[in-house]
C-alpha cells in the first residue's frame, strides 16, 4: 500500500515537473514599465528588486514617502542607466481620482504600465467578536478596493495595447478560512472573486491575471503582527506552514505572473491548498487540469486532517483558557 502511494506521489511531482517545463514561455519585461502598489516594503519592493534585474522600469506606489524613499535607494542598485524608478506617495484606498492621478503621473514619465502588481495591504488578527468594526472597512479598504482602483487605472490602456499583466496578492488565508483572520480572511477572499472576474474579461484583449498566494512571509507587516498580539490559536495553526523569505516568494510570484498563470502558489502546503480549492478557476495548461484531476480527491481527504487539527488546537486553547480563568 505504502509503495502504491508512493509511486503516486512521484507520477504527480513528476507531471508537476513537466508542466512547469512545458508551461508557455515567460514575457520579457526588459524595457517595460511595471507599477507595483505597497513597493516600498515588504513582498512589494523585492518583486521591484526582481523587475529591475529583469529589465523593467519601475513605480513604486505606497503612503509613507520616508519608507518610498528607502525602497528606491535598494532596488537602485540593480536598474542600469536606462532603467528609471519613480516613487508616488498616495492613499490607494480613499479616493480613486487621486489613484488615478498618480498613475498618470507615473505613465507620464515611464510610459504606458505593462505590469500591474497589487501588493499593498494590511492585517490584524484578533478573534472575530474581538476585532474592531471599523477593522473590517478599513481592511476591506486596503486590501480589496486598493487593487480594485489600481487596476481601474490600467486595464483601459492595457486593452487598448493589446496585452499586459494584472498580479493580485492574495493570501494563503484567502483560500482558507483561519481563526483570527475574519476581516483578513474576508477582504483576501473578494480578491479571488474580483480575479476571476477580470480575467475573463481582459483574457481577450491579451492581458494575463495572476492571483498569488502567499504563506507567512517574513516582511515589517508580519513581523508587526506578531508584536501586536496574534491569538495564540493563530500562531499555532500559521505555525504548520512555516515562514518564508520575501525574496523567494517574490520571485516565484514574477515567474508565474510572466508565464501567464492564473494560480499562483509557494512550496508544497501552497501546491495542496491551491488544487482543493481550485474549484473553477481558469487553468494554465492541459497538464495542470490533469495534476488537479488526478490530486483532488486525496488532497481532499489530506484537508480534512489539517481541518482536524487545527479544530484540536483550537479547543485545547479553549480548555486552557477556561482553565486559567478558574484560578484567578
Amino acid at each position: 500500500m505504502l509503495g502504491i502511494l508512493a509511486g503516486f506521489v512521484a507520477a504527480v511531482l513528476l507531471l508537476i515537473v513537466v508542466n512547469w517545463i512545458l508551461s508557455s514561455k515567460p514575457v520579457s519585461l526588459h524595457g517595460k514599465h511595471v507599477l507595483i502598489t505597497g513597493g516600498s516594503s515588504g513582498i512589494g519592493k523585492f518583486l521591484a528588486i526582481e523587475a529591475a534585474k529583469a529589465g523593467a522600469s519601475l513605480t513604486l506606489l505606497a503612503r509613507n514617502q520616508e519608507r518610498l524613499s528607502e525602497a528606491k535607494s535598494e532596488v537602485e542598485p540593480y536598474l542600469t542607466p536606462k532603467q528609471r524608478i519613480v516613487c508616488v506617495s498616495v492613499d490607494l484606498s480613499k479616493d480613486y481620482h487621486q489613484v488615478e492621478h498618480a498613475f498618470r503621473q507615473a505613465e507620464e514619465i515611464l510610459g504606458p504600465v505593462f505590469m500591474l502588481v497589487n501588493a499593498a495591504g494590511a492585517s490584524v488578527s484578533e478573534r472575530f467578536d474581538e476585532t474592531p468594526v471599523d477593522d473590517f472597512r478599513r481592511l476591506m479598504e486596503a486590501n480589496y478596493l486598493s487593487a480594485v482602483y489600481a487596476t481601474r487605472a490600467v486595464l483601459p490602456e492595457m486593452k487598448r495595447a493589446g496585452g499586459g499583466r494584472v498580479v493580485f496578492l492574495s493570501s494563503q488565508a484567502g483560500q482558507l478560512g483561519v481563526y483570527g483572520y475574519a476581516a483578513y480572511s474576508a477582504s483576501k477572499f473578494a480578491l479571488r472573486g474580483f480575479a476571476e472576474v477580470l480575467q475573463m474579461e481582459a483574457k481577450p484583449y491579451g492581458v494575463a491575471v495572476t492571483l498569488s498566494f502567499p504563506p507567512d512571509t517574513d516582511t515589517p507587516g508580519f513581523r508587526k503582527e506578531l508584536e501586536m498580539g496574534k491569538p495564540k490559536e493563530t500562531l499555532l495553526i500559521s505555525d504548520t506552514s512555516g515562514v518564508f523569505a520575501p525574496d523567494h516568494v517574490a520571485r516565484v510570484l514574477l515567474r508565474d505572473a510572466l508565464r501567464g498563470r492564473f494560480l499562483s502558489y509557494i512550496g508544497l502546503d501552497g501546491f495542496l491548498l491551491a488544487t482543493v480549492t481550485c474549484g473553477v478557476a481558469p487553468v494554465s495548461s492541459l497538464l495542470e487540469v490533469v495534476v488537479q484531476v488526478l490530486t483532488m480527491g486525496l488532497f481532499r481527504i489530506v484537508s480534512l486532517f489539517y481541518l482536524s487539527s487545527f479544530d484540536r488546537i483550537v479547543s485545547k486553547c479553549l480548555k486552557e483558557r477556561m482553565e486559567d480563568e478558574k484560578k484567578r
